[in-house]
């Protein structure tokens, strides 16, 4: 009993230590504003990330594409990683480094964001996509943990988790992404 309740007590000190944590509020802000704008301008909005970090992209994906509280449209979002016959025939002809790369190279667009997702913020695949984004003049949102890896410096907008525990910073990016949810969709609908 005793470690399951610090392994809880634990996942609340993270949340709150993001909390206290005013400059990385600012950035959440920051990513919802963005994405916001984005979508005002008829841009889409996609997700990337691998293992836990890919089913939370997909996850969030989802509550921009189906609905987060309200009935409304669907806003376009995408994970990046679903389509499996692109990804293994990706991963096996070229390398799995540039599966999200060359996606994004293909259907991105000026007005899209790409959010990319990593406990360790060095995932090659998504600072490679990243890379690509900034090709296209794409913007990017960085979710890591809290040293930021590679992505904290090629990103436009970095919210670190603030925690080295892979389990913790998950826990965290999901919360982030449901406050950029309700954020934009709350705005994106106000006079709905």
């Amino acid at each position: 009993m005793l470690k399951l309740k610090n392994i809880i007590s634990e996942s609340i000190a993270t949340k709150q230590r993001l909390l206290e944590d005013q400059a990385t509020l600012i950035k959440i802000l920051d990513a919802s504003n963005q994405i916001l704008q984005s979508l005002r301008n008829g841009g889409r909005i996609y997700f990337c990330g691998n293992g836990g970090s890919a089913a939370d992209a997909q996850h969030l994906a989802a509550e921009f594409s189906g609905r987060f509280y309200t009935d409304r449209r669907a806003l376009p979002a995408e994970a990046l990683h679903t389509n499996s016959s692109y990804l293994t025939a990706v991963a096996n002809d070229y390398s799995y480094d540039v599966v999200y790369s060359r996606l994004i190279s293909g259907i991105g667009r000026k007005d899209d964001v790409l959010v990319g997702i990593s406990t360790s913020g060095n995932s090659k695949n998504v600072v490679l996509a990243f890379e690509a984004a900034h090709a296209i003049g794409m913007t990017t949102i960085a979710l890591t943990g809290s040293k930021g890896g590679k992505m904290k410096d090629c990103s436009k907008i970095w919210i670190p988790a603030p925690s080295d525990d892979t389990p913790r910073i998950q826990e965290c990016h999901i919360l982030i992404g449901h406050a950029i949810c309700q954020r934009v969709e709350e705005s994106f609908f106000e006079n709905s």
